[in-house]
């Protein structure tokens, strides 16, 4: 190929990924609240706080204004976990359409693409980014809320969603109560920071086995290590989800936790970690739509006195 062919290839590919940009800045812009929820290290069920968050802040919201965006490229679970498999994405000449699955809640998925279950990704990082870019690029409509769910650890994958979908709002960082997982997940703190993504807080997940026959607790994996994180590293403590072998069991059916267990101290918690997301995500807003307001008078004040 000759220096001028490859000059017009590349001025075409950069045409097309800025025009592909573009579109998903505008179809991100009727998204409300766009909020990662990242781990730094797998094990210590981020997904089974991403979709039972989802499903708690569903229950708030109108119907059809909750998604999730399952970026875990190699181990998507949402869909087994809202009792979605075997669903596929709608497509028409408009695009693409989320799933729906119970209150109403708009998921996208690499699993909803695959043959079967079985299936292995096996793709390079080029591959897996342009995955990532084409389940980004999807008609969600208007929504209050959007999680996105992100592979274990800080590599391609977390880095091309976290700069890929624009005016993120925050992160939600999860961990378990052992020092190991505190270690690695610190990084994950410092992975948002980098970015500038503002950090919501943190979760402890497995914070105490809760007896589902006597209510007794039992601190397997020791307890107070999120509460500790957030306090050295100087962010917000969302809460403490105890472990429940019925959580487990609802995952594995397709029944999120917070519905099929209403009355536990795991789904109660749930709720009061969302109510919390929810006072920061409110105070954000206002805060950015007063930014705006502000920047939009100074133009127009520039304008004027021009």
């Amino acid at each position: 190929m000759s220096e001028a062919a490859q000059a017009q290839h590349t001025r075409v590919g950069r045409e097309e990924l800025e025009e592909q940009e573009k579109k998903l800045r505008e179809r991100m812009s009727k998204i409300k609240h766009k909020v990662a929820v990242i781990s730094g290290k797998g094990g210590v069920g981020k997904t089974v706080v991403t979709v039972n968050l989802a499903v708690a802040f569903a229950k708030k919201c109108n119907p059809g204004k909750v998604g999730i965006l399952d970026a875990d490229i190699h181990g998507p679970c949402v869909p087994r976990m809202l009792g979605m498999k075997g669903d596929i994405l709608r497509v028409c000449p408009l695009g693409a359409f989320p799933a729906t699955g119970p209150l109403g809640i708009k998921v996208v998925s690499i699993d909803f693409l695959l043959p079967d279950q079985e299936t292995p990704v096996i793709w390079r990082g080029p591959l897996k980014t342009s995955a990532i870019r084409q389940l980004s690029d999807i008609t969600w409509g208007e929504l209050d809320l959007l999680l996105i769910d992100l592979p274990p650890g800080t590599g391609d994958e977390a880095l091309s969603v976290m700069q890929l979908i624009p005016e993120m709002d925050g992160v939600i960082i999860v961990t378990m109560p052992s020092e190991v997982s505190q270690d690695v997940v610190k990084k994950a703190v410092m992975f948002a920071r980098e970015l500038n993504v503002p950090i919501i807080g943190v979760i402890e997940n497995m914070s105490g086995l809760i007896c589902p026959n006597c209510g007794a607790r039992i601190d397997v994996f020791k307890s107070g290590g999120g509460e500790k994180m957030a306090e050295e590293l100087d962010i917000n403590f969302l809460g403490k989800i105890p472990l429940d072998p019925r959580i487990s069991e609802a995952s594995d059916e397709g029944l999120p936790f917070v519905i099929s267990r209403v009355e536990s101290p795991a789904a109660e918690e749930f709720m009061r970690i969302v109510g919390k997301i929810e006072t920061f995500l409110t105070k954000n807003y206002v805060k950015t739509e007063r930014a705006q307001d502000t920047g939009e008078k100074l133009k127009n004040n520039a304008s004027d006195t021009g």
